[in-house]
Formats: structure tokens, C-alpha cells, sequence
């Protein structure tokens, strides 16, 4: 296992150095890499020695709103400790880097030896929660040998994870190092407790109780009123090229009096032109629309992030991108609002798509003619539509609870 432990260390360094290479011709990866450089100097710079505090770990934007949960409950009942929190991707920590629940957001170093002791001597957390896959050997090894109770919340395991191979011993040792798991379902508790694990709760997903406090905002847009003008309106949110051609395809054939709200993954305005200019019917940006006619246009494309989640609040039907491509984007925004869901179809490893589609609130599609056949059922039929979308808040407000779980558990470590 030493030996492995060496090996792992070797290939820490050998692609922190390949990634500062690639830096200079990725802008991403530059981020990545300047990034991490500034993060002991902010630590040094906005940490009170004197203070207790409290670290949460996330990989991205995803798993920032999982933890969110949790995040707001410990700043509300921990105003004397400090909370750091920590991105490994740039995706997540150049969004989230001013937000408001943490006192210091930065980087987290990569997993060698020297920066795990050195982030740990200025940190001296008092309690760390790393969020859904975060596994770290020579952190978790740190975090172990100080004694420093540590959690792993909104996990979710499968049989294809290293973990559970005949070869997994390295990472199997790293599990050992927390404290506690709360799993999202009976299926990685299994899984855990098969390789010996019996520190191990069904918490559920905290993204459940983000998403369930959409409802109690003010999701009122004055120009969507306009827009959508009384008449049925599907929403298309975080869209991919693949997405794109599908959508476009039915939007320029569609004969009824349908709205289009698309919103792509990709903003900027090469991408946004292109969509634009193979729209066929009456199309009009954001970031241009003049609200005293917004009623005549037929499609409202989204070149700009932060509204989605509000817009999705109009919608009679929703329409998930991602399910092509790269992953599918977050579903429950939109079932939050009792509407059905359509996704493409790569949705395994998404829990409650996996759920939502069992249970019938969403709808996978594979082509073409299966999406032009469930828009035109869900016109026919919206009786079958709000059951559908039934579905989809029910299972919202039925599973909801899981950061109060967590905290009544880890509460007693602080």
C-alpha cells in the first residue's frame, strides 16, 4: 500500500506540472492553475488564528448547491466560527468565489503531501464536510492522523467505482479516514456496508432542500409575463449543440401557438448567433428584447446566466439539456414547479432522474420524431401533462430534509 501511496504522490506532481503547461494555452486550466498559486496567501491573509473554524470541500457549481444547504444552516447557528470553502474547478469557484456564506473562498491546493500539512497548519479546521465524491488521499490522511472529525454528505456510490474493484485497496483506505457517510440512497449504504462500512446513514439529497426553497422566492418576471402572453410555454434550460438541433427542428415546424424560452449552456455570442439564425420563427435575445413587444415573438433565447431558475417558473413544460452530451444538467429546478420533464438519453448516474423517470415525471427521449411525438401527447393531453408534473414536486416535497439531518449529527462534534 506504501507503494502505492508513492506512486499516487508521483502522479499528483507529475500533472500539476503537465497542467501548468497546459495552462498557457487553456484559459480554464490557466484559471486552475493561478488560482491555486494565490490560495495560501488568502488564507494567511483573511483567517483569524483565534477563531474556530469550519471547512466544507467542493468539486464545482453542482456540488456547491448541494452543500449550500448545510452551508447556510452552520453560518446561521455558527456566527463564532469561520467557514472556508473550497473548489477544486473553476467552473464552480469563478461563480461562487464572493458568495456570502463562506468567509473565505479559495482553491483547493492539489492533493500532495506538503500542501495538505501546509493547508491544514493555516486552516486548523475544527471540523471538515467534503461534498458527494470529493476523495483525497494525502488530505483525508492529514484530516486522520489530527484527529479532525470528517464527513462525506449527499454521497452516492455505484458497483463501477474503484472502491468496490478487487484493486480498490489504495481508495478503500482513504474511505476509512471519515469519520462519517451520509449517502443519498439504500444502494450505497449497501455498497459500503458490503466492503465493511457500518458509519454509514441514508441522509438523502440536500439538493432537495435547495430546491424546495425556490417556491418561497418571488420568481415573478415581469418580461416573461409579456412574453409567454397566457399561451403554453416550453422551456429549454442548459442546452447543448445536440439539444439545439432537436429543439430548432420542432420550433421551425410546430404549427400551434407554442412559446420557447431556450436557454444554452453556451452564451456566447458566436454560439447565440447561430441558434438565432436557424430559428425560422419570430426569435429575440435577452440582452436586446425591448419589453413593449415582447408579446409578438415566438422564441426567447437566454444569453445570460442567474434567471433560469425563475423563467422555469413559467414553463408548462421543461425540457433539461446535457442528456446528449456531456451530462445532463439539473432537473429539479424545473420539477420544483410541478411541470414535466423532458431529458435525452444519458441520464444513469443521476439519481433523481433515474427516479423521476421510474416513477414517469420525466421523459427521455433518443431522437427526433420521439420528441416532436411527446410534445404533441403533452398538447393533447394536459390532464396527463399536470400529472406528470405532479409527479415531479411530489417526490421534491416528500424527500426534502436531508441537511437537517446532517446537522443534528454533526452538530455534536462543534
Amino acid at each position: 500500500m506504501k507503494q502505492l501511496h508513492f506512486l499516487y504522490n508521483i502522479m499528483v506532481s507529475i500533472a500539476w506540472m503537465g497542467l501548468q503547461v497546459i495552462a498557457l494555452f487553456q484559459p480554464k486550466i490557466k484559471l486552475f492553475v493561478s488560482g491555486r498559486k494565490k490560495t495560501f496567501s488568502i488564507l494567511q491573509e483573511k483567517l483569524s488564528p483565534n477563531t474556530k473554524t469550519i471547512w466544507m470541500h467542493v468539486a464545482s457549481l453542482g456540488e456547491f448547491e448541494q452543500g449550500l444547504p448545510i452551508l447556510e444552516r452552520l453560518r446561521s447557528q455558527y456566527q463564532n466560527h469561520q467557514i472556508v470553502l473550497t473548489f477544486f474547478s473553476p467552473s464552480g469557484y469563478e461563480v461562487k468565489k464572493n458568495t456570502n456564506v463562506a468567509d473565505v473562498v479559495v482553491y483547493l491546493p492539489m492533493d500532495s503531501q506538503s500542501n495538505a500539512k501546509r493547508f491544514l497548519n493555516l486552516v486548523k479546521p475544527e471540523l471538515i464536510i467534503f461534498v458527494k465524491y470529493e476523495i483525497w488521499p494525502n488530505y483525508l490522511a492529514q484530516l486522520k492522523k489530527r484527529g479532525i472529525p470528517t464527513f462525506l454528505v449527499s454521497a452516492i456510490f455505484s458497483k463501477r467505482q474503484v472502491y468496490f474493484k478487487f484493486y480498490g485497496g489504495f481508495m478503500r483506505n482513504s474511505l476509512r479516514t471519515f469519520s462519517y457517510f451520509f449517502v443519498q440512497d439504500q444502494n450505497s449504504k449497501d455498497l459500503l456496508q458490503s466492503i465493511g462500512f457500518e458509519n454509514v446513514t441514508v441522509g438523502g439529497d440536500t439538493r432537495l432542500d435547495r430546491v424546495s426553497e425556490i417556491l418561497q422566492r418571488d420568481n415573478h418576471l415581469e418580461f416573461m409575463e409579456r412574453f409567454k402572453n397566457e399561451k403554453l410555454c416550453l422551456v429549454a434550460g442548459s442546452t447543448w449543440p445536440e439539444d439545439e438541433e432537436i429543439l430548432i427542428n420542432y420550433i421551425n415546424s410546430v404549427q400551434e401557438p407554442i412559446k420557447f424560452v431556450i436557454a444554452p449552456h453556451e452564451i456566447k455570442p458566436a454560439h447565440v448567433e447561430k441558434i438565432t439564425s436557424a430559428l425560422q420563427k419570430k426569435v429575440v435575445c435577452y440582452s436586446s428584447m425591448n419589453d413593449s413587444d415582447l408579446e409578438s415573438y415566438d422564441v426567447l433565447v437566454l444569453d445570460t446566466i442567474g434567471i433560469l431558475t425563475k423563467v422555469y417558473s413559467y414553463a408548462d413544460a421543461a425540457y433539461v439539456g446535457g442528456g446528449f452530451a456531456t451530462g445532463l444538467h439539473n432537473t429539479m429546478e424545473p420539477a420544483v414547479f410541478g411541470i414535466p420533464i423532458i431529458i435525452g438519453p444519458q441520464y444513469h448516474g443521476f439519481k433523481e432522474a433515474e427516479d423521476l423517470v421510474d416513477k414517469g415525471g420525466i421523459v427521455p427521449i433518443s431522437d427526433q420524431v420521439k420528441f416532436n411525438e411527446l410534445i404533441s401527447k403533452l398538447i393533447a393531453n394536459p390532464a396527463k401533462a399536470r400529472e406528470q408534473g405532479t409527479i415531479n414536486s411530489n417526490y421534491i416535497t416528500t424527500n426534502v430534509g436531508a441537511a437537517n439531518r446532517i446537522l443534528d449529527h454533526i452538530s455534536e462534534f462543534l
